[in-house]
């Protein structure tokens, strides 16, 4: 073989890089942002309010009725699951605008279960 015809290593290396950094560029500019969806607005929170990540990662929240959460002495009674959640629980939170706001698994093995529960404060 020629020398011509051989290229060294260290040519090429450079050239590899630029085009790894370039796919992990595109990969990132692509790759959309993963946020939380958003509560409807309220007379109480007339713009609105966004649902935590940890809370709603796949659209897994929304406001539901007074009359679908009950209370009773050992916690907040989800009526649709009759699962319990206790105050003390972390995944009972306080509800910007009032309102009850439930997020749960939407399919699996834990649908229905609560991930996390707006309530709203005493004063509402």
């Amino acid at each position: 073989m020629s020398a011509a015809t051989i290229r060294p290593a260290k040519a090429v290396q450079p050239a590899g890089r630029r085009l790894f950094l370039l796919a992990v560029g595109a990969i990132v500019l692509l790759t959309p942002t993963a946020s939380a969806h958003d509560a409807k607005p309220t007379a109480a929170m007339p713009q609105g309010w966004s649902y935590p990540f940890a809370c709603c990662a796949n659209y897994d929240c929304h406001e539901v009725p007074q009359t679908s959460i009950s209370e009773r002495p050992d916690g907040y009674v989800i009526k649709d699951t009759g699962e319990v959640v206790a105050y003390s629980d972390k995944r009972v939170k306080n509800s910007p605008d009032g309102e009850f706001h439930w997020c749960a698994h939407q399919a699996g093995l834990d649908a229905g279960k609560t991930i996390c529960l707006f309530v709203p404060p005493s004063s509402f």
